[in-house]
């Protein structure tokens, strides 16, 4: 079996998540956050669309996690992010996280904006 280090540029896996809070790159967030290629920050949600749309040419997908249960992302937001070029995929919190990790260990091009569990 080969194993190969991961790199990770400025953006950082998530460690760990729990009731409020995400720790991402050793660092605790509480509340929703967003990251990617530009780091780690707080998210103020869904109605916050301008760091979000700020990803168009930087990422292919954004994972953006809707707390502890799957949900529907708002019709506007979908349609603003796609008119924008940014791919959105809406999944649980928990899952947007684990896929976040798994393609950010394989050098894709992704951000994670995740409501907190």
């Amino acid at each position: 079996m080969r194993l190969n280090e991961v790199v990770f540029t400025d953006a950082k896996p998530v460690e760990g998540y729990g009731p409020g809070f995400f720790r991402i790159g050793g660092e605790v967030v509480h509340g929703p956050v967003l990251a990617g290629p530009q780091g780690t920050r707080t998210w103020a949600g869904f109605d916050d669309t301008a760091p979000l749309l700020a990803l168009a040419g930087q990422v292919d997908v954004l994972f953006l996690g809707t707390g502890a249960e799957i949900a529907h992302l708002p019709d506007n937001l979908r349609e603003t992010l796609e008119e924008a070029g940014v791919g959105v995929e809406p999944m649980s919190s928990p899952a947007a996280c684990r896929t976040y990790n798994v393609l950010l260990s394989e050098g894709r091009r992704i951000a994670l904006a995740v409501l907190p569990v």
